[in-house]
C-alpha cells in the first residue's frame, strides 16, 4: 500500500496560491466597506429598507467569501503538495452570481432614486 505524496511544491505555485486567497479576502473587505457604506453614507439612496437590503447582500457575500476562502487555498496546497488536480470551486460562480445581484440592485436604486 503506498502512502501519499506529500512533496513541497514550488514556491512560485505556494506563492501564487497565496495571493490568490489574499485576493479573497481583499475582495470581501472590499464588499464588507461597501456594504457599511450604503447603509451609512448615502442617505438619499432610495429608502432605508432598501438601503439595508443592499448593505445585507454585500455583507454576506463577503461572509460567505471569507468564511470560504481558507478552506478553498488549503485544499489547493494540499493537492499540489500531493501533485493531485487542483480542485475545482463553487466560489467563482457564487462570487459572479452574487456581485450581479448586487449591481442589478444598485442600479435599480440609483435609476428609481
Amino acid at each position: 500500500m503506498s502512502t501519499p505524496r506529500d512533496d513541497e511544491p514550488d514556491y512560485r505555485f505556494t506563492l501564487a496560491n497565496e495571493r490568490t486567497f489574499l485576493a479573497w479576502i481583499r475582495t470581501a473587505l472590499g464588499l464588507v466597506a461597501g456594504g457599511v457604506a450604503v447603509h451609512q453614507l448615502v442617505p438619499g439612496l432610495s429608502t432605508s429598507a432598501a438601503r439595508t437590503g443592499l448593505a445585507v447582500l454585500c455583507l454576506s457575500l463577503a461572509a460567505i467569501l471569507a468564511l470560504t476562502s481558507f478552506p478553498r487555498w488549503r485544499r489547493v496546497q494540499t493537492a499540489m503538495r500531493r501533485g493531485d488536480p487542483l480542485p475545482r470551486s463553487p466560489l467563482l460562480i457564487v462570487l459572479t452570481v452574487g456581485i450581479l445581484l448586487i449591481t442589478v440592485f444598485a442600479g435599480v436604486l440609483v435609476i428609481s432614486g
